[in-house]
């Protein structure tokens, strides 16, 4: 097994650290949804499971990508970079609601990580050339 000795690039370093930030972010939703759905008078259960599952299951993912690509696992690229773009719609339908200032934000956040996944210095550093 060999260690590779090059340094972290700043574009892949800030890509995990967007990435982590998205997971606590996430997380810190999960909780609220946690607590709205156990003080809720009513509630459909199987709806609320399901959203609060996605929240969590988001959070986790987000944080394990983000660790495998400061681990630089080059297979992690491809799907945080899908999990990025599923910004877009999301941005896209905030600003559509009225809620631009979180929709915009959103949507540049996802096209942000993506370009500094997709980088020269991030590329060489996961080892595509």
């Amino acid at each position: 097994m060999t260690i590779d000795s090059d340094p972290v690039p700043d574009t892949l370093r800030w890509a995990v650290r967007l990435l982590r930030g998205e997971a606590v972010a996430l997380a810190l939703l999960a909780a609220w949804l946690i607590w709205a759905d156990l003080t809720a008078a009513k509630t459909d259960l199987a709806s609320a499971l399901f959203v609060t599952g996605f929240a969590v299951a988001g959070a986790v993912a987000l944080w394990a990508l983000g660790g495998a690509l400061a681990r630089r696992r080059a297979g992690a690229r491809a799907p945080a970079m899908v999990l990025q773009l599923m910004l877009l719609p999301v941005g896209w339908f905030m600003i559509s609601g009225g809620m631009g200032w979180l929709g915009v934000p959103l949507m540049v956040l996802g096209v942000g990580v993506c370009a500094l996944l997709v980088s020269p210095p991030t590329t060489r550093a996961l080892g595509f050339r």
